[in-house]
């Protein structure tokens, strides 16, 4: 490999798995590289306030440049083990716990120490929940969240940001053409026809990054595993429904087996406050771009997602949830809405039907139609006993008024094999972050960052 530049460590992508690989390193004497397919976190901020920025521009702003995908969200910091990945699979859950903490120590110490953690309240009332949860075949998970906001978020990226200028290499607007190795060994990733050698390679590419990485990973040889695809709808009724849950809780998640087919039944992103939800830095909520004191909304809403995991010989199933969602689109020309009655029923929801309602949709653009045109029949069954499950718990979850919004879908990265240290099978080669398969949120992947920065840091200090 003739490089024009050696490093102790490259780190593929500046979301928040690579940049606390990159804390960890930094301040240890090695030479450490930073690249970065999107803009640098000043001129990323620039661009999403500059109504003149060209379009193209904007939409690869959201999900590429330091921070990844979520620099631009409101910051939630989930400080519960059981939401945002699969770390566990890997470390024992005291132990990711213990990671948890740290990232979150990390979070304060760069801004984030006056923002309120929730969830630590009410635990007598929690238990009764749980109690009524598995009463009903659900497992209820409440989540202790710190709840940044976006403007706080974006400081404390840009506050990193400044801690490592110096101290490691930070090549911006740059993407990694080729990972390099020579007879099973890593030697360096290619950039702009130019090789750049290292010792240890991490690559955090993030969910953008995630088909670029598998093509690499399978030039190499290396077996990918299929994450499971979660597919449903978005659920909206009246707040008063779920109060006994909201009121109490922050943020949590039901989890449900169901009967019929033993599937993974769970509801995600529960909110009493309608559609697109942000917080500013004065505590105010904007809700469809109107800012309220934390005044709830008419409705609440919450998806309702089937996780599948599919078996040999099948191994596309982000192919498949793509194509699910693009079969709604075509008939619904967008969104479709249909009441859980008209569902259960096995009839389309006209406008008709829809404006007599008890519920008033806060999404009017959707179109009255028929989920079972589109959703599989175990999809359908699966979410049916959800509904009559969560009606133990929250009663009047069941209502025929309850509207339905479809498809949601999640698709995850293809996972490689992995160590207990985010090792893949060619030594000194780390995959991380959601571009990995192995996280969906910022405290997870942070986490697995800490977990190869300080493997990182153990070997060269063994040396």
């Amino acid at each position: 490999m003739n490089a024009i530049k050696t490093y102790d460590v490259i780190i593929i992508g500046a979301g928040p798995a690579g940049i606390f690989t990159a804390l960890e390193l930094a301040d240890k004497g090695l030479r450490i590289l930073i690249v970065e397919k999107g803009q640098d976190i000043r001129a990323r901020i620039a661009t999403s306030q500059n109504p003149n920025a060209r379009k193209e521009d904007k939409v690869r702003n959201v999900v590429c440049g330091w921070g990844g995908a979520g620099a631009f969200s409101d910051g939630k910091l989930t400080l519960t083990t059981e939401f945002g990945g699969n770390l566990d699979d890997y470390m024992s859950q005291a132990e990711l716990l213990e990671k948890i903490n740290y990232v979150d120590d990390v979070y304060c110490r760069f801004g984030g120490a006056d923002r309120k953690v929730y969830g630590d309240e009410n635990l007598d009332d929690i238990r009764q929940i749980k109690r009524r949860a598995a009463a009903a075949d659900l497992r209820f998970i409440p989540a202790r969240i710190r709840h940044l906001g976006t403007d706080v978020n974006a400081q404390i990226l840009t506050n990193m940001r400044d801690f490592l200028d110096g101290k490691v290499d930070i090549l911006s607007d740059t993407a990694v053409e080729h990972i390099v190795v020579e007879d099973g060994a890593i030697k360096g990733v290619r950039i702009n026809g130019q090789d750049y050698a290292c010792q240890y390679l991490v690559s955090a590419p993030g969910r953008e990054g995630s088909e670029w990485f598998v093509s690499e990973v399978e030039k190499m040889g290396l077996r990918l595993t299929s994450n499971a695809v979660d597919i449903g709808v978005r659920v909206e009724m009246p707040a008063e429904v779920f109060e006994p849950i909201t009121d109490i809780v922050y943020e949590s998640k039901l989890i449900y087996f169901s009967k019929s087919f033993d599937d993974r039944v769970r509801t995600f992103c529960m909110n009493p406050y309608g559609f697109v939800v942000t917080e500013n830095n004065d505590g105010l909520l904007t809700v469809n771009g109107h800012s309220y004191a934390h005044k709830r909304s008419e409705n609440t809403n919450f998806a309702i997602l089937v996780s599948k995991k599919f078996t040999e010989p099948f191994h596309e199933p982000i192919r498949y949830g793509k194509y699910i969602a693009r079969l709604a689109n075509i008939l619904g020309g967008g969104v479709i809405v249909q009441r859980l009655g008209d569902f259960l029923d096995g009839r389309r929801s006209t406008p008709e039907r829809i404006q007599r309602g008890l519920v008033r949709p806060t999404m009017p653009s959707a179109t009255p139609g028929d989920l079972s045109l589109v959703l599989p029949y175990r999809h359908m069954m699966d979410i049916k006993e959800m509904f009559e499950a969560l009606d133990k718990v929250a009663p009047g979850a069941n209502s025929r008024h309850t509207l339905l919004y479809g498809v949601e879908v999640k698709f995850y990265s293809n996972r490689l094999d992995l160590s207990n240290k985010l090792e893949t099978k060619i030594p000194n080669f780390f995959a991380i972050g959601d571009g990995a398969g192995i996280t969906r949120g910022l405290v997870q992947a942070s986490a697995a960052g800490v977990t190869v920065g300080q493997e990182i840091l153990a070997r060269t200090q063994q040396v």
